[in-house]
């Protein structure tokens, strides 16, 4: 079949755009890149301590798991217009939606990894007399790394998604801003390219996320 370059430009062709076109990608990646990375910071600041208090206070999180599920629920394409107006066309609404991206897989990994720890386990440190920042730092984080990994794993790769829909919303920088504009002039080689290097992205930081894992969770093997 016959398809048109503009439609569909081979993968050679995308490939050799996303190179030849470095210089001016380059500066967009960087601008996604930095609101990624401090969206995963605020992920984790705020994800980690929170499932530590449901983990300490089951009501705490009988209370708040309906808001967590209900941040989930609403689609981000309809909170991107929002937060636009609200955080203004900066770095801080797309900051900010891929926090709200990233933050539930880490939670709630991290919850789950805490619950998980051995019953027999929690009776023994009890036994011996270790209060709860003791079992916290000895029995229950070391136990619940794995799954705190693997959450933190499904995070920083959809994290791309919430950044490049907020550029996609209002922008003036950044992957997304450059999809739109070379979309609107039917350059859809740079469209294709641009995807590349968010892909690229993505890899690059669940393969970095995976050798932090294997620094700090040794055990695992």
């Amino acid at each position: 079949m016959d398809v048109p370059v503009f439609i569909l430009p081979l993968p050679s062709q995308i490939l050799k755009i996303a190179l030849s076109k470095a210089g001016l990608i380059a500066p967009h990646a960087l601008t996604t890149l930095a609101e990624i990375l401090l969206g995963i910071g605020l992920a984790l600041v705020t994800a980690v301590p929170l499932a530590i208090l449901m983990f300490a206070h089951p009501g705490l999180e009988r209370g708040l798991a309906p808001f967590l599920v209900a941040s989930q629920a609403v689609p981000v394409f309809a909170l991107a217009p929002l937060l636009v107006v609200w955080l203004g066309y900066g770095m801080a609404s797309k900051v900010f939606m891929a926090w709200i991206i990233i933050f539930f897989p880490i939670c709630i990994s991290l919850l789950s990894g805490l619950k998980s720890c051995d019953p027999e386990y929690r009776v023994l440190f009890s036994l011996m007399g270790a209060t709860f920042i003791q079992k916290l730092r000895l029995l229950y984080w070391p136990w619940a790394l794995p799954q705190f990994f693997a959450g933190l794993k499904v995070g920083v790769t959809v994290a791309t998604i919430g950044a490049v829909i907020g550029e996609w919303v209002g922008a003036q920088q950044g992957l997304g801003y450059l999809m739109i504009q070379s979309n609107a002039r039917l350059q859809t080689g740079l469209v294709f390219a641009a995807i590349l290097w968010l892909t690229l992205m993505g890899l690059g930081l669940w393969t970095l996320v995976g050798i932090i894992e294997k620094k700090i969770v040794k055990w695992k093997g």
